[in-house]
């Protein structure tokens, strides 16, 4: 029998279910915070960061696990395992992918990375479903085909929090940020192949809640898919509120609350409130 370590990094959500079980090892990424630093979920939980991000003299930033991080923990892992799934946040919203592909090459254990093109819990989701799919007896090849295959079915759609984050990490241009605070503009963020793409601009939040509504009851009717993920900042009212809506309308689906974690509040602000699901994951 093929043993096989699990890797993921800090933006992963990390139940009950996950945080007890023995072959799953995860990789901090970094904050940066007036020239300090904290590792992600270690020294820092998302409540200090909104605290800390009112006194700060500088924008915050956020750095991805080195690939000396991933090499050592690898080379540990190579001890006791035959090989090494590390599933982790979008390749194109962080480098941690990368970290991990060149660590990859300085170890003798062989390490499969699988960049899962999202982050929190829809990571999580297909993590577990990888483990599921190879304790069931599949080859790691079609335990990763059918990873690859569920989450290029993911939809996400986002009601960033704070447009100013946003600007000073320099995800929006001075005149979007502009234009969006004058005019009380909200816009859906939604996530494409990897990327954060502003879907659609709709003037309040209530007009944007109930357009990210109607993206996810056009897709349940055509996909019937069986659980949703709501993510939030730092405010979990406003998450549960969602989650009651969707349950009366919704009674046969799985709903989950999770928190966005420190580094992704970095970016988007403490109010930010988000909607994902996987098409496939049935």
């Amino acid at each position: 029998m093929v043993k096989t370590a699990w890797v993921t990094d800090s933006t992963a959500f990390i139940d009950e279910e996950l945080k007890n079980h023995p072959d799953l090892y995860s990789v901090p990424l970094s904050i940066i915070l007036d020239g300090e630093e904290y590792a992600d979920g270690v020294d820092l939980s998302p409540t200090q960061l909104f605290e800390r991000l009112k006194q700060l003299k500088n924008p915050p930033t956020t750095s991805q696990p080195s690939v000396g991080a991933f090499q050592a923990l690898y080379e540990k892992l190579a001890k006791d395992y035959d090989q090494v799934v590390a599933v982790l946040l979008s390749g194109k919203l962080s480098g941690t992918v990368s970290s991990s592909e060149q660590a990859a090459k300085l170890v003798d254990i062989p390490v499969t990375t699988f960049d899962s093109k999202i982050l929190t819990y829809p990571m999580t989701a297909l993590l577990k479903k990888g483990m599921e799919l190879l304790e069931a007896g599949n080859s790691l090849e079609d335990v990763i085909r059918e990873m690859e295959r569920i989450r290029d079915t993911n939809e996400t759609y986002v009601l960033i929090g704070s447009l100013e984050q946003l600007h000073r990490g320099g995800r929006m241009t001075g005149l979007q940020f502009f234009l969006g605070s004058m005019l009380n503009i909200k816009p859906i963020i939604s996530i494409e192949d990897g990327v954060l793409e502003a879907k659609e601009k709709v003037r309040s939040e209530k007009k944007a809640k109930e357009k990210i509504l109607d993206y996810f009851r056009s897709s349940y009717e055509k996909n019937q898919f069986k659980e949703v993920y709501i993510l939030y900042g730092l405010h979990e009212e406003q998450a549960a509120e969602w989650q009651v809506e969707l349950e009366k309308e919704y009674p046969q689906l799985k709903i989950k609350c999770c928190p966005l974690g420190a580094v992704i509040g970095v970016h988007a602000g403490e109010n930010t409130l988000g909607i994902s699901w996987h098409n496939e994951l049935k």
